[in-house]
């Protein structure tokens, strides 16, 4: 990053919205229904990948994928069944609307699906502060490959040497990484604070008010690590 900070890109599922248990338990009941018996501490982990990568990495590639549309439509249904109990995490919707107040463009980089995306938007109720969002429909691969992150650069008009990502796992780290963009973590989706900085997060914080009530500290240790 050779520029002044201009915009922050945000994950949104386990950073901005608390929805990364119910999308492991949703996971968990739609392998069930179909004859996998998976770990729910496996399917936390997993937690941040779209759906085209999550089944690969908790059944592996070698398996027979013909119920893979059912089961992701399993989850989905499962998984909306939640929508209306949805919630911030604390700070979210401040963390937005500040960094607009400073002048930061704030954009949602999420691989979630349109209907999941229009149901986070809708429980974030943030719109006048955020410039773009992205949903699985923008790009051909999820996290953590950078796709996602391309197009949130793109609509936004913004460059990689001029944003910082946030996120909660290491696929978001991972994702940011590939484009040099430094990663702000959060620990909000149920990872340590150990794991996401050993996979290379700047720093890390509880969630978006820990980081809200740190947002200067914040970016200039990632404008430090991305000039290092």
């Amino acid at each position: 990053m050779t520029k002044p900070v201009a915009g922050v890109l945000f994950d949104v599922d386990g950073t901005l919205v608390d929805t990364v248990y119910l999308h492991a338990v949703a996971w968990w009941q739609a392998l069930r229904q179909h004859g996998h018996d998976v770990p729910a501490a496996r399917i936390h982990r997993a937690i941040g990948m779209g759906s085209d990568r999550i089944l690969d990495a908790l059944l592996g590639r070698g398996r027979d994928a013909s119920a893979d549309g059912a089961i992701r439509a399993a989850h989905a249904s499962l998984y909306a069944v939640s929508w209306p109990a949805l919630r911030p995490l604390p700070g979210a919707r401040r963390l937005l609307d500040a960094c607009a107040a400073r002048g930061l463009r704030a954009v949602l980089a999420t691989s979630a699906s349109r209907p999941e995306l229009d149901a986070l938007l809708h429980c974030l109720d943030a719109d006048p502060s955020i410039t773009a969002v992205t949903s699985a429909d923008d790009a051909r691969r999820s996290k953590p490959a950078p796709d996602i992150v391309e197009v949130a650069l793109e609509r936004s008009g913004l460059s990689a040497e001029e944003v910082v990502f946030v996120g909660d796992s290491v696929w978001d780290v991972r994702a940011a990484g590939h484009l040099s963009i430094p990663c702000i973590g959060v620990t909000s989706g149920g990872l340590c604070a150990a794991e996401l900085l050993d996979h290379g997060a700047a720093a890390v914080y509880e969630d978006p008010q820990d980081l809200l009530d740190h947002l200067d500290e914040a970016l200039t240790t990632a404008l430090r690590m991305a000039l290092a």
